[in-house]
């Protein structure tokens, strides 16, 4: 008897690893059985405007996907929506021309925008962004300020900066440095 319950068992996980997902209908209705993974579940979503916290999230993912446009247009639209781990995913994007040119100055407004909503690795990516002066007029007293913030805030990181006596490369050891030369 267990030997034929198992057996129907299996044949019934067969038939539903086998089975097609259900077509999606979309009319002036709405859509039946929409996908609710993957990038067509995303690009839905950013066409929708539908931004919240698991939906920004999930543009991480995306970025490591390698399909920066997707992430780019979705983390733009939760930074501007304040989630402020977008805004230091925007700052990324920016710094290293994932889906659009390389702008230094974009990436250290996001920092900044982070770093004034209260974010610690906005605060210590701006305080970076100070003391090389990369996308910002340099000024290494503020910089050390921002830094040090973040250290109070319990960023590891910016500890470790700060135990460094500043010294950038004990943080960015392998940056490239005509990237963080001051522009100003």
């Amino acid at each position: 008897m267990r030997h034929l319950a198992l057996a129907a068992c299996l044949v019934f996980c067969a038939n539903l690893v086998l089975a097609e997902p259900p077509e999606t209908v979309e009319d002036d209705l709405g859509i039946l059985n929409p996908q609710d993974t993957g990038r067509e579940m995303l690009t839905r979503k950013i066409e929708m405007g539908v931004i919240d916290s698991i939906t920004c999230s999930l543009g991480i993912n995306v970025t490591k996907n390698d399909n920066h446009e997707l992430a780019r247009r979705l983390t733009k639209q939760c930074a501007d929506a304040g989630y402020t781990k977008a805004m230091t995913w925007m700052s990324q994007l920016e710094n290293n021309g994932l889906g659009g040119e390389y702008n230094p100055d974009a990436s250290a407004q996001w920092d900044r925008k982070a770093a004034e909503a209260g974010d610690p690795v906005g605060r210590f990516n701006h305080g970076l962004n100070l003391m090389r002066g990369h996308g910002v007029v340099q000024n290494e007293a503020l910089g050390r300020q921002y830094v040090d913030q973040a250290a109070r805030e319990g960023l590891a990181i910016a500890k470790r900066l700060q135990d460094a006596g500043y010294d950038l490369d004990e943080v960015t050891p392998d940056a490239d440095n005509w990237k963080y030369a001051p522009l100003f």
